[in-house]
């Protein structure tokens, strides 16, 4: 017969489970809110839409959200590039919508995280502001990385180094000095050895903190601290790290200084809250040292969002991820798309080897399959998981924006990133119908496709084999199995074919199929939940391709 999910009756959460820390088995979900919901039709979602649809992530069955800035900010980045810290931009609303989403979300039985950008500025920050309208000397120069230039006049940058989102890390004012940007010149790096910009950002945690806020994501985490001096990389030679880290200009070992006091702050507060780090690290062990138990809680996995659909590949990468967190006490985290890189339901539509950034299209039906194979995977890990927006809806990235809508501001700087975020960017659908396919009573900032309403909230809800309805029961069966989430170890089998991998966890366990092909094993148990149609007859299973399957053992 065809099963895809039978309610495990009576199974219930371990006391144990709801006794630890809530982060270390949390399912958080990013909310970019730009591009969640319009609560005022102007087609930029904001604050407002955010809270009036809060209910949907409870029901949905998460434990925190997670949202993108929305401070004061001349958006040439997203909103990664703030001009105040302590204020919410008017696009998005005011202080007091904040407050309303924290407080409701609390009313909810939701976490809310914020993210906090330490490593530059917006040049309208009212530092970067008075420094430039100083001049030379300025006191307020040395809160970012500002330099005189090389060659006769000054002409030549101060180094050799390269923005991320492509051409020189320098730009040279009218008076002649320049000034360090590691990502677009709107956005001057901040100058971490100078006291008042550490001041400055714990006074900004406690103004949040006090406000309600559980955590933070602290955004280009292993940027913050610069190598000593400022050296040449020489002739070019960069190495560079997943598309997103550059060694010389990153990870540097003084920024554990900075989360040691920060940990300091957020620990005189009470209810459990948190930091984590998006840390772009060369290895799973890098990355380990910054959630170390006196500075953040977690850190991003990005070696396993970068990971190819094989099974080889995979079970590395969840041995070295849990390996590397035991000794230091953390949890793993797991992540499959976000923000900044390519949706999976795209990124496995196409070969292994196009990296987090690819503008085909690729074969969509076998994306979405495999994507939804890879959610049930990460989910029966042990850790945290992070969703991001309008994944629970299969959505994939729109590869056909046209040039003149783009806004990431790396796709008009050559030579740095592929430039195409604003394809997991555009806002998600909520109806099958509408200017906005329910986003808002307008249109949107970011074109949404013709097909948007058939992926919708109002097309997959009720549905039994839609995307939404698989993501609504697997985090059902996350809180209720206490071997899901919680605890530090997989138990693998080695028995099966190759591109099959089955783990075990107390209670239960989880076979993938990666391989093209559809194969007969052995049933462990009863079918809990699968990513798509599965067989079971006297005790065998068909599984098809590119599936996986839980089981309650």
């Amino acid at each position: 017969m065809s099963q895809h999910f039978t309610d495990p009756s009576p199974v219930y959460a371990s006391p144990a489970r709801e006794a630890a820390h809530w982060w270390r088995h949390a399912v958080i979900y990013q909310v970019y809110p730009r591009s969640f919901a319009d609560s005022d039709g102007d087609g930029t979602g904001d604050l407002q839409g955010v809270r009036q649809r809060l209910p949907y992530l409870r029901d949905l069955g998460v434990d925190a959200v997670w949202l993108s800035p929305f401070y004061a900010s001349p958006q040439a980045d997203g909103g990664y590039d703030v001009a105040d810290y302590r204020a919410v931009d008017p696009m998005y609303g005011t202080l007091l919508d904040a407050d309303a989403v924290i407080r409701d979300a609390h009313a909810l039985g939701l976490r809310i995280i914020v993210d906090l950008v330490p490593n530059h500025s917006s040049d309208q920050h009212e530092w970067f502001k008075r420094a430039v309208a100083e001049g030379p000397g300025s006191p307020l120069r040395d809160r970012y990385h500002f330099r005189t230039g090389k060659g006769e006049h000054g002409e030549l940058p101060p180094n050799d180094w390269e923005s991320i989102f492509g051409g020189p890390a320098w730009t040279r004012l009218p008076d002649g000095e320049w000034y360090l940007h590691l990502f677009a010149p709107e956005q001057p790096d901040l100058n971490w050895e100078h006291p008042a910009v550490a001041d400055e950002f714990r006074s900004i945690l406690r103004f949040w903190l006090d406000m309600g806020v559980d955590g933070f994501r602290v955004d280009v985490a292993h940027g913050l601290v610069k190598a000593e001096g400022l050296p040449d990389l020489g002739g070019g030679d960069q190495l560079k790290l997943l598309g997103n880290a550059v060694m010389p200009f990153f990870d540097q070992d003084g920024v554990h200084e900075i989360y040691r006091s920060w940990r300091l702050v957020l620990d005189e507060y009470d209810g459990d809250r948190i930091f984590v780090a998006e840390a772009w690290t060369p290895t799973v062990e890098r990355t380990a040292l910054y959630v170390r138990p006196d500075e953040l809680h977690q850190a991003f996995n990005f070696q396993y969002l970068s990971a190819p659909w094989e099974a080889a590949e995979l079970r590395r990468l969840i041995d070295s991820s849990l390996d590397a967190m035991r000794p230091v006490g953390a949890p793993a985290t797991w992540v499959l798309s976000n923000h900044d890189v390519t949706r999976h339901a795209t990124r496995y539509a196409n070969p292994p080897g196009l990296g987090t950034q690819i503008r085909t299209a690729g074969d969509r039906e076998l994306g979405l399959r495999r994507a939804r194979a890879a959610t049930l995977l990460m989910l029966a890990l042990p850790g945290s998981a992070y969703l991001y927006q309008g994944e629970e809806l299969g959505l994939p990235d729109v590869t056909d924006l046209p040039d003149e809508v783009r806004q990431d501001p790396s796709f008009f700087r050559a030579q740095g990133q592929d430039g195409f975020r604003d394809g997991c960017r555009v806002p998600i659908p909520w109806m099958r119908t509408g200017p906005s396919y329910g986003f808002g009573d307008g249109g949107s900032w970011l074109p949404q496709p013709d097909a948007w309403g058939e992926l919708s909230v109002e097309a997959q809800t009720g549905v039994p084999d839609s995307t939404l309805e698989m993501y609504r029961r697997a985090l059902a069966v996350r809180r209720k199995l206490p071997g899901l989430g919680a605890g530090t170890d997989v138990t693998w089998h080695d028995e099966l074919p190759a591109g099959i991998l089955r783990f075990d966890r107390p209670g239960f366990a989880c076979t993938v199929n990666t391989t093209g092909t559809a194969v007969r094993i052995a049933a462990p148990g009863r079918v809990l939940l699968a990513s798509g149609p599965v067989t079971v007859a006297d005790g065998r299973l068909d599984l098809p391709a590119d599936t996986t399957v839980w089981w309650a053992v």
